[in-house]
């Protein structure tokens, strides 16, 4: 009788034991899961039955320009073997340079935290819809970057190049997507001199009576809109409106009416936000966004005079110049397209994407030497970024801006 009470009892403290370990073996198969296999937040999310949860943040009082760069080790979402388009003068890293360090930075604003670049979440947000970018080198780039940073989630169908590779368009056929770049160096009508040989003189007239065709000529299929402009008026241009001729820029000729670079720009953007404010054929609900002017990083001379960019670490807000040319370009352009959403009464939404600021602080972002290009040895790429790189954030802005113009 005691032996058998004894062996009852036994049993009952021996099933105690393991349901009091129980919970701890759990906890350390838990712990020895989460150490070696930890979930990556830039790998995207295949599984789409699972649904995506954004974080909820409120970007109200939150101005994304103000901040500053922060040591991030999880760098870049992509890389230069994972992203299949990146073009060979922005494939830094393939082109020889030496460290990578570069890529070890992120945004964070003062009053807010700035979401990490999902890719299948910008995708389900632009789905069904087209978004064109506007303007020349730089704003190819901005495509060039939101294409890898996509191309992470879904492939998409490279289906049109133009002949000089200048206009491109890009598809992504699970979510009807259409990204396109639409080449444009002023936006506006533009010209330059020649000589008797037909070569170019360096000299330009531009006429902001007119925009330049072919991304008016796009402008009614698109929904969104990115504009940017500004680098190439930097050279001597005559600035016309129809047959008058208003002034020049860059041209210091006596009898000329001489227009700084900040006013030439805002004539230039005026002309450009009027005529998408006026489009009439044009989708009702168009959003524009200005991509604000990004910054050259050009140090003992300018791109033909053996300036060069070799800095490796960012700048801290108080080693930039915020009363720059870029930051006066910048306040130009914004000035412009706020005078437009004041004098708007259609359904058309603009926007900015501020990036002057942010990007001026980021020395260590372009190509260098490092842009391959082997028949113009000795100038450096202090205007491009990198890709990977810093331009990168600008599609976290851009998707923050979207979702605050809520998209139809």
């Amino acid at each position: 009788m005691s032996s058998s009470i004894f062996r009852e009892n036994f049993k009952k403290m021996t099933t105690i034991r393991r349901l009091a370990l129980y919970p701890l073996f759990c906890v350390t198969i838990l712990s020895t899961t989460l150490l070696f296999f930890p979930r990556n937040p830039y790998n995207p999310i295949n599984d789409h039955n699972v649904p995506y949860v954004e974080p909820q943040i409120d970007f109200k009082d939150c101005d994304l320009s103000k901040g500053h760069w922060v040591p991030d080790p999880q760098g870049s979402l992509y890389t230069n073997s994972t992203c299949l388009t990146i073009p060979h003068s922005k494939n830094c890293l393939n082109n020889g340079r030496p460290n990578s360090d570069f890529l070890l930075w992120r945004w964070k604003p003062e009053n807010c935290d700035l979401p990490r670049f999902n890719p299948k979440s910008f995708l389900d947000l632009v789905r069904g819809k087209k978004m064109n970018f506007v303007g020349d080198s730089l704003a190819r780039n901005h495509m060039e970057s939101l294409l890898c940073l996509l191309s992470m989630e879904e492939t998409p169908k490279d289906i049109y190049k133009d002949a000089e590779d200048r206009n491109r368009i890009w598809y992504f056929p699970e979510h009807d997507f259409t990204l396109s770049t639409s080449w444009t160096k002023f936006l506006v009508a533009g010209s330059e001199r020649t000589y008797a040989n037909k070569t170019g003189t360096g000299i330009f007239y531009l006429d902001i009576d007119k925009i330049d065709e072919q991304w008016a000529k796009d402008l009614p299929n698109t929904d969104i809109a990115v504009v940017s402009a500004g680098h190439w008026l930097f050279r001597p241009i005559y600035i016309n409106r129809g047959d008058e001729t208003l002034g020049c820029i860059f041209c210091y000729l006596r009898n000329t009416t001489q227009i700084s670079l900040k006013e030439g720009l805002k004539l230039v953007f005026s002309a450009a936000f009027k005529h998408i404010n006026a489009c009439r054929n044009c989708k009702d609900n168009l959003v524009t966004v200005l991509r604000t002017f990004s910054p050259s990083h050009f140090e003992n001379g300018t791109w033909n005079t053996g300036g060069a960019c070799g800095r490796e670490h960012p700048f801290r807000v108080n080693e930039i110049n915020l009363h720059s040319n870029d930051m006066e370009i910048r306040t130009s352009q914004i000035q412009e397209l706020e005078e437009i959403k004041r004098d708007s009464l259609n359904k058309k939404k603009f926007a900015v994407l501020d990036v002057t600021k942010v990007m001026l602080m980021r020395p260590d972002g372009h190509p260098n030497s490092d842009w391959g290009n082997k028949w113009m040895s000795g100038f450096n790429d202090c205007t491009h970024w990198c890709l990977p790189g810093p331009i990168d954030t600008w599609s976290e802005f851009l998707m923050v801006l979207l979702k605050q113009l809520r998209l139809p």
